[in-house]
């Protein structure tokens, strides 16, 4: 008895969630262009968040001022052990648009949240008296980060709408074309880390994207981390109700998006600007990232009372944000039904074992939600890096690929458990050795 009801839960949560694919895939696929506007209508500023970063944010910061030369770029050093700072330092010098937010110990490494109020807070007091808030556009870029040269006319595009507070851009893998991201490392190592990069690209580009194009019907739009824009009078009304506009999440983005929703205003996703990002080759530096965005999630389940009293959320938003914020649960349950099945398969009753149909339609019903996005990544966003075959294997790649978030949505409940809620930066690709004292994940 109790085997069939597993039975009968697992084919519902799969019949639930190969809908639930058909609800972003749709949408997804109808895409219309972006509108765009004149950039030169807003004051834009970009917050870089560093920790450590001096691999990397040198050249970050050069292709920022190449293509957007009338932006300001507001680089936070939370208190690193390298050469960031002298870097930034030396490009303040010659550049007045490039600004230094410096963080000490032991105010400093207290989450991404925190040091982006650093910076909001320096903003404040350098916008004159005379500046329109509403047109002041606050953007977000990892130390990592390239930003499409074409992002801001689209991004200009979705705030000439008044009505909206935020925006959050494409994410791109920028080394998903690079066959050897693990230099050194051998040919198999390297094989899995390109095929690991490879997934991270088509994740975001598909099926993330496709999440967003169904939030942009339901009115709960989600930010990123990377590439998220809002208005500066969006963070100053999210402050004056919260104390600061970034709170302390791990996954501080999505919380900035529920702040923006709260507060009454609209995201727009646009998906014709996108913003690049190194994937990760490593697994283990995955596992670790990805850990930290499943803790993210389940800490913002706190919000719940407030989504469903909300006169700002639809019955449609309140329905997709609480599947989001209650999908770790939906996984945990997931995971325990599949062992508990498979356990009972070999040791129990060979009249309670499910029959060679009921397995394989177990297993279709398993993969297709997942194999569909091969097809579209190869159709849409690489179209010249392979046929039709190519697509379906990149789609069954995406099944096996997702098996790492069984590990994760447990390591997540684990550290709540234990009351972990600190973290280190991920290391980044240029950095060949983690770091001391606990700055960057050591890879393994």
């Amino acid at each position: 008895m109790t085997l069939a009801l597993l039975n009968a839960l697992a084919t519902a949560m799969a019949v639930a969630f190969i809908a639930y694919v058909a609800f972003i895939l749709v949408p997804f696929l109808r895409h219309t262009p972006d509108p765009v506007a004149d950039p030169e209508a807003f004051q834009f500023h970009f917050l870089v968040p560093c920790r450590d970063e001096d691999a990397v944010i040198g050249a970050t910061i050069a292709t920022a001022r190449t293509r957007f030369p009338s932006a300001h770029l507001w680089v936070i050093d939370d208190a690193s052990e390298d050469a960031t700072r002298d870097i930034v330092l030396e490009a303040a010098r010659i550049d007045p648009r490039i600004h230094l937010v410096a963080r000490s110990l032991p105010d400093a490494r207290r989450g991404k949240g925190d040091a982006l109020n650093a910076a909001y807070r320096q903003l404040l007091e350098s916008i004159g008296p005379g500046t329109d808030p509403d047109r002041v556009i606050v953007g977000v870029v990892d130390a990592d980060g390239e930003l499409d040269p074409d992002a801001l006319p689209v991004v200009a595009g979705a705030f000439e709408d008044p009505r909206v507070g935020a925006t959050q851009v494409t994410v791109w893998m920028k080394n998903r074309a690079d066959p050897t991201p693990l230099p050194g490392r051998g040919r198999w190592r390297n094989r899995f880390g390109h095929w690991l990069v490879t997934m991270q690209d088509l994740e975001f580009r598909t099926v993330i994207a496709g999440m967003q194009s169904l939030r942009a019907r339901t009115g709960t739009v989600g930010l990123g981390g990377n590439g998220q824009f809002a208005r500066l009078s969006t963070l100053q009304r999210i402050a004056e109700r919260n104390g600061t506009p970034w709170h302390g999440a791990l996954l501080e983005d999505y919380e900035l998006g529920l702040h923006v929703l709260l507060a009454g205003y609209r995201i727009r996703h646009v998906y014709d600007a996108h913003v690049s990002q190194e994937a990760l080759p490593s697994l283990h530096r995955l596992i670790t990232q990805r850990t930290r965005w499943a803790q993210g999630n389940i800490q913002c389940l706190r919000y719940t009372p407030r989504i469903i009293a909300s006169p700002h959320f639809s019955t449609a938003g309140v329905l997709e944000a609480m599947y989001y914020l209650l999908l770790p649960y939906f996984q945990l349950i997931g995971i325990g039904a599949v062992v508990t099945l498979t356990v009972s398969s070999f040791l129990g009753p060979a009249t309670e074992a499910p029959g060679p149909g009921q397995v394989a339609a177990l297993f279709v019903f398993a993969l297709l939600p997942f194999a569909v996005w091969g097809p579209v990544y190869r159709a849409r966003c690489e179209p010249g890096r392979g046929g039709a075959l190519s697509g379906v294997l990149l789609g069954i790649g995406l099944w096996a690929y997702v098996f790492y978030m069984y590990v994760c949505i447990l390591r997540a409940f684990v550290r709540l458990a234990l009351r972990r809620n600190g973290w280190s930066k991920t290391r980044r690709n240029a950095e060949r050795v983690g770091r001391v004292r606990g700055s960057v994940a050591v890879e393994r």
